[in-house]
């Protein structure tokens, strides 16, 4: 996941794999808070004679055509061109047994604004492979995630009272194991004079953590982004089962709109709803060189790229490869079918059918990401 934070089965709740990032199994993974930074890790080796067959005990692949690719003419693979260039600068300097600097030493001669050229791009010099599932099964869950965009002050006002803080400078040496839980950490004190920023909701703040970065908004006109620092080691346990369990959301509301709307409708209660969540999520700032407009790194290392980047189960797949996937958008029958990047990882995603799917940052952003739990099916596309 975002290594640096990041953000992730709707019932996430007993959190199969800890959840947190990319977020709300789906959305309501994330809403359930499902979701937490992806962790990178080492992919799976490819077993085949020719490298070319990636194999693991999370997924098997089936060689497929490019004509089994639902869309995959459709597509306007001039937008995914950019997410596949940032994957090559990463795989270059990376140690794989998958082949990528050869396919990656060719990009420079495709013309990215062709979406013909980059077709014929990777239809020449890669296969495709359907992924199933242990099971046999060719379908599983696709979730959805995203960057958080916030209004913020690096002071307390009057309109901005909760915090956002830095990794305690005293745990960088000698670090409590587990650390304190959050009902702990706000009420000791010991906190204070650790902020980096306040902003308005705290809410909307918890749910920064769960995404594990995000972007506020200053009041000069300057964005300040901020990337994972490290947690307090607590487990994370689901706001919205909280709420689901003393029966104050029904499962329909069980998304980060729904916890929300909660929030704003029991004001007096929304600290016993965050405290419920033992597990705190510490911020750093990044460079200011880091362009605004950038979606924030990846267990890959680059930015994320809006609608073209997912989180894998890095068990299950390698890091940085092509992958199409086939699902529908939230709450619809829309398709979705697009070629997107393996770029991201997150304790919440565990399978081979399995993915998170960035969606970007800001308000419209999370309304997608926040109810998006959907069937899919992915093909994983490795060098010939």
């Amino acid at each position: 996941m975002i290594s640096m934070f990041r953000l992730k089965a709707m019932q996430c709740v007993g959190v199969k794999k800890t959840v947190l990032s990319v977020f709300l199994l789906a959305v309501a993974a994330l809403i359930l808070g499902c979701t937490t930074p992806p962790t990178r890790g080492s992919a799976s080796r490819p077993s085949s004679a020719n490298g070319s067959a990636y194999s693991s005990s999370k997924a098997s692949f089936t060689l497929a055509s490019w004509q089994d690719l639902p869309g995959w003419q459709d597509d306007d693979l001039s937008q995914a061109w950019p997410a596949w260039l940032k994957s090559c600068d990463a795989l270059r300097k990376r140690s794989s047994e998958v082949n990528w600097r050869t396919v990656c030493s060719q990009v420079d001669s495709v013309n990215g604004n062709s979406t013909t050229a980059i077709r014929r791009y990777f239809e020449a010099h890669f296969q495709v492979y359907e992924v199933r599932n242990s099971s046999g099964s060719n379908t599983g869950l696709i979730t959805g995630y995203y960057e958080p965009v916030m209004n913020g002050s690096l002071v307390r006002t009057a309109s901005y009272t909760v915090p956002l803080y830095r990794y305690p400078s005293a745990w960088k040496n000698t670090k409590p194991n587990p650390g304190p839980t959050r009902a702990q950490l706000i009420s000791s004190g010991m906190l204070t004079g650790s902020e980096i920023a306040w902003v308005q909701d705290p809410v909307a703040a918890a749910f920064m953590q769960i995404q594990g970065s995000g972007k506020i908004r200053l009041e000069d006109g300057r964005v300040l982004r901020l990337g994972f620092a490290g947690t307090n080691d607590q487990p994370f346990k689901s706001f919205a089962q909280w709420l689901l369990d003393r029966k104050e959301i029904t499962r329909g509301e069980a998304t980060m709109q729904g916890i929300s709307n909660w929030a704003k409708q029991h004001p007096s209660r929304v600290d016993e709803m965050l405290n419920a969540n033992p597990r705190f999520v510490f911020f750093k700032e990044l460079p200011g060189n880091v362009s605004a407009e950038l979606g924030p790194n990846g267990a890959l290392g680059v930015p994320l790229t809006a609608e073209r980047s997912i989180a894998i189960d890095l068990q299950a797949m390698p890091l940085g490869a092509p992958v199409f996937i086939l699902t529908t958008k939230p709450l619809s029958s829309q398709p979705l079918q697009k070629l997107v990047m393996a770029q991201d990882t997150g304790k919440a995603i565990v399978g081979g059918v399995r993915a998170d799917y960035y969606w970007g940052s800001g308000e419209s952003a999370a309304e997608m990401a926040g109810r998006m739990k959907q069937n899919g099916r992915m093909w994983l596309l490795l060098p010939r």
